[in-house]
């Protein structure tokens, strides 16, 4: 979009006609676009309250009914800080004693909002004429909260009484791609984490598929997940890492309208690093047990795979694989929400374990009458569509699969899937 677009999205007429478009239906998109141009609204106003409504539609996932008021750039909305996310970055700042955060890449605003709902002072800037212009928009309703078009690394920090540095670097290239090398980030992350030397409460969000080597030494990274998807990692220096440098895990459920979490860290010396697996658990390998487990994705992401197997009472099916298994149903306290906590992981009971084959797979599933499997695995090259096409089932029944190694060779685990109580589903 355009500033002269914006503008006219903006204007009075603009923004009553925004509010008066129905919920955003895909289906009805056309229609109502030529619906509009047949009443006399200009082409560019209608193409951006349409685009505006269906980019609305689409954050509603993250941000919830705070998006319906909001302003939104394709790119916003796909690097938008989740509001649960964002409302725990807030509180880490407000934890360590600062009172006026520097959002230096603020996009859309999702994460100063958080800030500013908090009582912090915020000032937020972003490299985008119209993104800045958003997010002043996105940003009204707190005063406590300047939104300037500039570039935040020449932001004079001291003088501006920023205490706490937060910044979320572009990771997609202008046609999309993702951008996995730190140094191709924009800003690179070296020059956001330099900033660390004049404010030592700094903030970065980064992607969860981050490298662990050449991770700094004094911060800590913590991967995080939101009902099972793995979102982001995030660097936390000084005063924002309490808890001191390493690796930590935060999980979060949000079912049922309640919102769980569990934080699992890195066991690290005083003054050691955490960034290589010198000091993770090391847990046994061993064989199949009675139940299988599979930990949350930031567990895995964070390389703690070995803690959360000591918590859940098991070994691993194999040193590579992110499987654990146990002989007894592991502790409540770990998988059951009813704790009071997000689970740690997701539990299958056992029925079978079967070699590799498809022949033999084929046959066994026939002779129970399984005509539909839910495939899940780790450690083979083998496609769950590939499997299911060469199974060709017909049946009344249905069977979870977990094609993984064991102890080194590839083996078929038949499993039902474990209610969060420890019970199958």
């Amino acid at each position: 979009m355009d500033p002269a677009t914006l503008g006219k999205l903006l204007s009075p007429d603009g923004w009553a006609l925004l509010a008066a478009l129905p919920p955003y239906d895909e289906k009805q998109a056309m229609a109502l676009s030529m619906r509009l141009r047949d009443q006399g609204v200009d082409p560019d106003l209608a193409a951006a309250v349409l685009t505006q409504s269906r980019l609305r539609a689409k954050a509603r996932a993250k941000l919830g009914d705070f998006a319906d008021g909001m302003l939104f750039t394709p790119d916003g909305v796909e690097q938008a800080t989740r509001l649960v996310v964002a409302a725990l970055h807030a509180r880490r700042y407000l934890a360590a004693g600062v009172t006026k955060v520097a959002d230096l890449t603020c996009g859309i605003g999702a994460d100063a909002l958080a800030f500013a709902g908090v009582g912090l002072q915020v000032l937020a800037t972003d490299v985008d004429e119209v993104t800045a212009a958003m997010a002043a928009v996105n940003l009204r309703p707190f005063p406590e909260a300047e939104v300037r078009h500039a570039d935040g690394l020449t932001l004079d920090l001291s003088a501006e009484g920023v205490d706490g540095v937060y910044a979320d670097p572009a990771r997609r290239t202008r046609g999309g791609k993702r951008v996995f090398d730190p140094r191709a980030y924009a800003p690179p992350l070296d020059a956001v984490w330099a900033l660390r030397s004049s404010v030592p409460a700094v903030g970065i969000k980064v992607g969860p598929g981050i490298a662990h080597q050449g991770l700094p030494a004094d911060a800590e990274t913590q991967w995080v997940s939101v009902d099972g998807d793995v979102v982001e990692a995030g660097l936390w220096f000084g005063p924002l890492a309490p808890g001191g440098p390493g690796r930590s895990a935060l999980i979060l459920t949000t079912r049922g309208g309640v919102t769980r979490t569990r934080t699992l860290r890195s066991a690290v010396p005083v003054g050691q690093h955490a960034a290589g697996p010198a000091y993770d658990a090391v847990p046994p390998v061993g064989p199949v047990g009675a139940y299988v487990y599979e930990p949350d994705g930031a567990v895995i992401r964070a390389g703690l795979v070995g803690q959360a197997a000591q918590d859940l009472g098991g070994r691993l099916l194999d040193a590579t694989i992110a499987y654990v298994t146990t002989d007894q149903p592991a502790p409540a306290a770990v998988v059951d929400p009813a704790s009071g906590a997000a689970p740690l992981a997701v539990g299958y009971r056992v029925l079978d374990v079967l070699p590799f084959g498809v022949k033999r797979l084929k046959a066994y599933l026939r002779e129970r009458g399984v005509g539909r499997v839910a495939i899940k695995k780790r450690g083979t090259a083998v496609t769950p569509e590939q499997l299911r096409a060469q199974l060709s089932l017909h049946g009344p029944r249905e069977a979870t699969l977990i094609l993984t190694r064991v102890e080194g060779a590839q083996q078929i685990l038949v499993v039902e899937p474990l209610t969060h109580g420890g019970t199958p589903a």
